[in-house]
Order: structure tokens, then C-alpha cells, then sequence
């Protein structure tokens, strides 16, 4: 029997005055002949685009402007979150110069003032204070209207946010790190974060700060994929537990095992916006029926 339950697709993010889709759509592998994919998002009412300077070498956020500038009047519909200062071999790339330098190219590429703006990595090398002061200039200077942190652990966000407190200037609004209903074995990239971890987990009840949730379907996990990498990171005896309780919930439900692995990352006791990926329209279709999970089928998923 198919669950009723029925999620708002929107949250309200205060910074911009305005709501972001519980279901972000992630552009890490997006080139031109994606297109289709970004006009189902859009149809069934998405409208927060994650995308980053170093996805796809630039092409991402090239084929990303290129949609945009076809559609007019899209850009102002949309929320772009974007992400620069990633780093390059031995480079942290986390100074001023460089977070502008990406900054520049992404705004021109995208056509427009990036919305939500984070941080890729983070150089703890780097005085926090030149940080917000260099992301508090480029938001003066019309180049982003929002920005965060991806990928930074929750104690340089803590002294970051006291820092700008202390100086009467905002903190970030928002952090990006893994949430997935599979916790990972061991980073997938290098130097990242994951929500799984339960002082992280326990770092954002608290605060309430809002996660834009990357790989929330695992690298497809979920869907029964069994490449090496998502092996690597994923698969382990607890992961196929949780993978065989969520094809059981979604049978029940008539809904399909991502789905409800999907619906549990977007249903935590903070504010989350979940990233997916999605090769064609059918699959962007798929992700939405996360919504109409009912979270009371979820409790047993982590039991």
C-alpha cells in the first residue's frame, strides 16, 4: 500500500529570505547533454542547483550557465549554491585571493551573484577572521549573497561564528558534509566530513545549522550498485542491513529502496537539504517520491 504522507518540497533558509528545496540537485558529472535533467527538476518544483568551480574541471558550472542563459527569467527562480577553494595538489587554496579568484569565475560562468556561497575545504593555517572578513567583502561587493563551509570540521565552524560574533558580522549559514542512511567506511575524498559521525550528528542538532547533505544516496548504494568505490566506502554488514530494511519498508510502501534510504537523510532533528545526483529525468522523478515517505515507516531503519 503506498504511504499518503506527503513532505513540503521547500524549507525557509532565513540568510536569503527565502525557501530552498528539501531536494537539492547535485551537478558534479553535469555537462550539456544534462539538460533535460535540470528542466525535470525545475517542472517538479526544485529550485536549489548544488554545484562547484572544481566539478568536472569548470564544466559543470559552463554547462550550468549555458541552461541558464537558454531559459530567461530561470536564474532569479533558482538558488545556486556553489562551492570554491578547493584545493590543488600541495595548495590549500584557502586564502583571499584564491577564494575570490573562483568566485569570480563562478559568477561569471553562472551569469549572476552566486546565492549560497561555501568554502570547499578549509586551511586551519588560515586565521578564521581573514576568512569571514574576505567572504564579508565579496558579499559587499555583489559577488555572493550568502556563505558557508563544506567540509570544515565543526570546531573551526564553532571559532569562525564566535569570531564574526564578536565583531558584530555573520557567521556561515550553512555547512555541506556526508549524510547518508549508509555511513561510510572511510572518507570517499580526502579531508572530508560526515554527519554519520555522531559528535558531527550531535554538533548539528544542537545548533540547528542547516546541512546540504552530499552522496545522500551513497554513490547509489541504494539503487544496488557494486562498483569498486562504492564498495570501498560503503559496504559492510550493518550498510546491507539497513539496504535490506529499506527495500522492506518500500515494498510495503510501494516505494523503491532509494527512495526511502532518501527520505530518512531529509527526516533528522536538524535542517537538511539533501544532494542527489541524477543522469535522466526518470531518476530525478525517483529522488521526489522521497517526499512522500511517511517518516514514522523510518524509525527502523537504524535499529
Amino acid at each position: 500500500m503506498e504511504s499518503a504522507h506527503i513532505v513540503s518540497t521547500q524549507r525557509h533558509f532565513e540568510p536569503l529570505g527565502r525557501d530552498l528545496s528539501r531536494l537539492a540537485l547535485g551537478t558534479m558529472l553535469l555537462t550539456d547533454s544534462g539538460f533535460d535533467v535540470l528542466d525535470e527538476y525545475v517542472r517538479l518544483g526544485g529550485n536549489t542547483i548544488d554545484t562547484a568551480r572544481v566539478y568536472g574541471d569548470g564544466e559543470a558550472e559552463r554547462a550550468l550557465g549555458t541552461w541558464l542563459a537558454r531559459r530567461p527569467g530561470m536564474r532569479e527562480q533558482l538558488v545556486i549554491v556553489s562551492k570554491g577553494a578547493h584545493p590543488s595538489g600541495e595548495q590549500r587554496r584557502v586564502t583571499p585571493a584564491e577564494i575570490a579568484r573562483d568566485l569570480r569565475t563562478s559568477v561569471e560562468l553562472l551569469g549572476g551573484p552566486i546565492d549560497v556561497y561555501l568554502l570547499h575545504r578549509d586551511d586551519p593555517s588560515v586565521p578564521v577572521g581573514v576568512i569571514v572578513e574576505c567572504l564579508v567583502a565579496l558579499r559587499e561587493a555583489g559577488l555572493l549573497r550568502a556563505y558557508g563551509t563544506s567540509n570544515w570540521t565543526t570546531a573551526r565552524i564553532d571559532e569562525a561564528n564566535a569570531w564574526a560574533d564578536a565583531n558584530g558580522i555573520d557567521g556561515f549559514c550553512m555547512s555541506s558534509q556526508h549524510l547518508s542512511l549508509a555511513a561510510q567506511n572511510e572518507e570517499q575524498w580526502a579531508d572530508t566530513r560526515s554527519a554519520n559521525d555522531p559528535a558531527i550528528f550531535e554538533w548539528y542538532e544542537r545548533t540547528q545549522t542547516p546541512l546540504l547533505a552530499w552522496s545522500a544516496q551513497a554513490r547509489g548504494y541504494f539503487f544496488g550498485r557494486s562498483g569498486a568505490e562504492v564498495l570501498r566506502v560503503y559496504d559492510n554488514a550493518v550498510n546491507r542491513s539497513r539496504r535490506q530494511r529499506a527495500s522492506e519498508v518500500g515494498a510495503r510502501l510501494g516505494r523503491a529502496c532509494s527512495q526511502v534510504a532518501l527520505a530518512w537523510v531529509l527526516h533528522q532533528p536538524f535542517p537538511v537539504h539533501a544532494a542527489f545526483g541524477a543522469n535522466t529525468p526518470a531518476q530525478v522523478q525517483e529522488a521526489f517520491g522521497a517526499l512522500e515517505v511517511d517518516p514514522a515507516e523510518l524509525a527502523s531503519l537504524t535499529e
